[in-house]
């Protein structure tokens, strides 16, 4: 058989076409018949789903308005605890024996209030058990008008006491810190004071006039001079106590002298005063 003669293999290849090469398919040209597979993310961890849904941070309104008033509730309790910190600083750093007084000083104002509690009720007790009423009654009413003098400042007054001299050669001395001195002698028992030459009553004011001071419109000048009846045993220590008027006197470099005595004259005098407006309710 030669080559040439045809065979039925070579006649079928004769007839079939000729073979083509395949092509790849282009991924540009038609993206959405043919992508390519996307990559698996890789799994989170527990800090990083914590971290990823803690920020970014989302704040809601309702949020804000509780951060806001957290922060304001938190500011005014600092505020707060600073304040007593510093009104309580003195007694922190007060001696054992400055405490004691303190101590002591209260008790003598409390026992002050029971006996003039008792005094009273010893009043009372003796107008409903007198066989004359009102004998008893006038008698009363003369001592209490002799109280009422020396408080209002109409009569004058003696007795126990102290005398308080405040030298100010740096003119530092202002009125807030005599009317400071006036309140302290009061709340230790002063029942009459006079300061220079010009008595001091409920109504009585100080003001800063220039380099000097005013009390009741009436201008004194250093030194200070406070006579003060009272319990000297009761009004010298608080004048002393930490942080008390002896002590911020000096920090303005003013010297105090306190001097105890048994026999303290005030005489000057308050001319008595009609009230503008307030008149007895008494019928």
């Amino acid at each position: 058989m030669s080559d040439n003669e045809e065979t039925p293999e070579n006649r079928l290849r004769k007839e079939l076409p000729e073979e083509v090469p395949a092509t790849e398919p282009d991924v540009t040209a038609a993206p959405d018949v043919m992508a390519a597979p996307e990559e698996k993310q890789p799994s989170l961890t527990g800090r990083q789903r914590l971290v990823k849904g803690l920020w970014p941070p989302r704040v809601t309104r309702a949020q804000l308005i509780v951060a806001v008033l957290l922060f304001g509730l938190g500011f005014g309790l600092a505020v707060q605890v600073a304040s007593n910190s510093n009104s309580d600083s003195a007694l922190r750093g007060a001696r054992q024996e400055d405490l004691v007084r303190i101590l002591d000083e209260l008790d003598d104002r409390t026992q002050r209030l029971e006996d003039e509690k008792q005094g009273l009720q010893k009043q009372r007790d003796e107008l409903e058990n007198s066989s004359d009423q009102a004998e008893e009654a006038r008698k009363q009413t003369v001592e209490k008008e002799k109280q009422l003098g020396i408080l209002a400042g109409t009569v004058a007054a003696q007795g126990p006491g102290i005398t308080m001299t405040i030298e100010d050669t740096k003119g530092t001395v202002q009125a807030d810190m005599l009317l400071d001195a006036i309140q302290e002698l009061r709340a230790a028992g002063a029942e009459a004071i006079q300061v220079n030459d010009v008595r001091v009553v409920a109504n009585t004011y100080f003001t800063d006039s220039g380099k000097s001071v005013s009390v009741d419109g009436n201008k004194i000048n250093a030194p200070f001079r406070f006579k003060v009846i009272g319990k000297p045993a009761d009004l010298e220590p608080a004048l002393n106590i930490p942080g008390g008027v002896v002590q911020t006197l000096e920090k303005e470099q003013a010297t105090v002298a306190v001097e105890r005595s048994n026999k303290i004259v005030v005489d000057a005098l308050r001319a008595a005063k009609r009230p503008d407006y307030a008149r007895s309710s008494s019928q």
